[in-house]
C-alpha cells in the first residue's frame, strides 16, 4: 500500500473484504480503531460513566479530560457520554493525526451516530468536540522533539510510558497547556492513557540514549 497514512477507509482495505467473500467467506469488518464501525464509540460512552462513578467515590468531579484523536471513535465516545452532565466541552481533544479537518468531522459524524445509538436525547453540536491541532506535526507517526522530551519528562517524573505516535503527543499537549494557562488554576485535569506503548520499539534509535 502505497497510499499513505489517512484515517478513513482505504481501498486496500476494500479489497481484502472482497478477497474473503470471494472465498466464501463472510468478514466482519472493523476498522482501526474501530472508529467508523456501528459501535464504535459505545466503549468511551462507557469510559465516561465509569469516570462519574469513581468521582463520586473520590468526592470531585474532572474539570477537564485530555485525550489523544486521531480516527475519531475514543474521542467521540467521551463527548457522548459526557455530554450527560454537560461536560462534553470539557473533553479536550490532542490531534495526531495531522489531518484535523477530517478528524473532527469523522469525530462528529461517529459522536452524532453513538449519541442516537444510545438515546441521548440532546444534539451533538459542531462546537461539542474541541480539537487542539497544535501538537500533531511533523507528520502523523513521526515525534517531533518537543514530543520526545514529553515522553522523556513522563518517564523520568511518573514512571508513565508514553509512545511516539499517540500518548507522547497529547502528553505535549497536556504539558504545553498547563503552561500556557489553557486550564484555570486550581482545575481537576483527566489525562486519558489509550496505550500505545509497545510502539515504541519501533523508535528504540530514537531514545537510544534516554
Amino acid at each position: 500500500v502505497e497510499d499513505g497514512f489517512d484515517i478513513g477507509i482505504r481501498k486496500s482495505w476494500e479489497d481484502a473484504l472482497r478477497d474473503v467473500e470471494a472465498q466464501g467467506g463472510r468478514p466482519y469488518a472493523i476498522p482501526a480503531g474501530a472508529s467508523v464501525h456501528k459501535y464504535g464509540g459505545l466503549g468511551y460512552v462507557g469510559f465516561a460513566e465509569e469516570v462519574r462513578a469513581q468521582e463520586r467515590e473520590l468526592g470531585f468531579a474532572f474539570d477537564f479530560i485530555v485525550v489523544c484523536t486521531v480516527t475519531g471513535s475514543t474521542h467521540a465516545g467521551m463527548v457522548v457520554g459526557f455530554a450527560k452532565d454537560g461536560r462534553q466541552r470539557k473533553v479536550i481533544g490532542i490531534d495526531a493525526s495531522a489531518t484535523p479537518k477530517q478528524t473532527k468531522a469523522q469525530v462528529l459524524d461517529i459522536a452524532r451516530k453513538t449519541a442516537k445509538l444510545v438515546e441521548l436525547g440532546r444534539d451533538i453540536a459542531d462546537d461539542d468536540v474541541v480539537l487542539v491541532e497544535d501538537y500533531a506535526y511533523p507528520l502523523y507517526g513521526v515525534p517531533s522533539e518537543e514530543t520526545k522530551q514529553a515522553i522523556r519528562l513522563a518517564a523520568r517524573l511518573e514512571g508513565m510510558i508514553t509512545d511516539p505516535v499517540y500518548e507522547g503527543k497529547s502528553m505535549q499537549g497536556l504539558i504545553d497547556l498547563v503552561a500556557k494557562g489553557f486550564f484555570p488554576k486550581g482545575s481537576k485535569v483527566l489525562y486519558a492513557h489509550l496505550g500505545g506503548a509497545p510502539a515504541l520499539n519501533g523508535y528504540a534509535y530514537a531514545f537510544r540514549n534516554g
